[in-house]
């Protein structure tokens, strides 16, 4: 086949954004329709300058083609969106029930680490990344612990921690950057509300630190924030435009921002202002990594 309809069919492959299955299976099909009109145009007698012509005006703009597939096959099933949905619904009912003194939340967190491992093992399907982003908050908590410690162990922890914890995340992103920027947002989804919980914890004890006693005061609204996330993410699965997509997301974050900062006292303006630049650098940092890394990747191809 001519290079320039390679070079379509490739270009039309980096903006599939799809599972890498459903993508392999829509590259082959339209491989085998390009090159039987290719060769059929050939047949009649077009150079093959003309027929590659032809063929790309037939086709039409990769971008609005590769737009137009992803609209077409992105959307979930509603048991996917059940699946993607569980974790957050899990956390809900943690704390509605207030069940995490009664032993729940390392049974909720040893199931969320073996269904990564499976999810990891077998494609990274759509529904594992909501999962992911929970293996991930222990190792959130556990820096935000660090706080606690008197002030000189603290920042020399802190300084050996930080750094090691950005390396995962880091990490952790990119790997899921390299199918679609939106599924890294997606798994850090919950970061920005649990870190707003904690804030608004531990405001309210500023002297005695985290205290369960006020964890039970915020319980049923911290409940509510992940019932809203559950529906965020099984709304996201189910829609197929990736522009309502991004607007769920940007949506439930800001309505669960808003929640921390109404239901705590203690949190300001100033605080809920920083919450929702942090939540959005989490939409904006994979996306800018995405374009970095597809740019260098063009760079190196070409």
């Amino acid at each position: 086949m001519a290079t320039e309809l390679e070079h379509y069919l490739a270009d039309l492959r980096d903006n599939l954004r799809l599972d890498p299955s459903s993508e392999r299976e829509i590259i082959n099909e339209l491989e085998t329709h390009v090159e039987d009109r290719f060769q059929e145009m050939r047949g009649a007698g077009l150079s093959d300058e003309e027929a590659v012509k032809r063929c790309v005006g037939l086709l039409g703009s990769a971008k609005l083609v590769a737009r137009q597939i992803y609209e077409a096959h992105s959307q979930g099933t509603w048991r996917q969106a059940l699946l993607a949905s569980i974790p957050h619904l899990f956390f809900a009912s943690l704390f509605t029930l207030k069940w995490w003194g009664i032993g729940w939340l390392p049974v909720m967190l040893a199931a969320v680490f073996g269904i990564v491992l499976y999810g990891w093992c077998h494609g990274k399907p759509t529904w594992l990344f909501p999962w992911l982003g929970y293996s991930l908050l222990p190792v959130v908590v556990a820096g935000l612990l660090l706080l606690y410690l008197p002030t000189g162990w603290s920042w020399l922890t802190i300084l050996l921690y930080v750094p090691l914890v950005l390396w995962l995340l880091c990490y952790v992103t990119i790997k899921n950057i390299k199918r679609d920027w939106l599924y890294s947002a997606l798994m850090l989804l919950p970061v920005p509300t649990v870190i707003g919980w904690f804030l608004a914890v531990k405001q309210e004890d500023k002297f005695s630190g985290f205290s369960l006693e006020h964890l039970y005061d915020f319980a049923p609204w911290i409940g509510l924030s992940f019932l809203v996330l559950g529906v965020t993410v099984a709304a996201f699965i189910r829609l197929r435009q990736r522009r309502l997509k991004i607007l769920a997301l940007v949506a439930s974050g800001l309505l669960t921002l808003t929640m921390v900062t109404f239901a705590s006292s203690k949190l300001g303006l100033f605080a809920f202002i920083i919450l929702i630049l942090l939540m959005l650098s989490f939409l904006l940092v994979p996306a800018l990594l995405e374009r970095r890394i597809r740019h260098g990747g063009q760079q190196v191809a070409t």
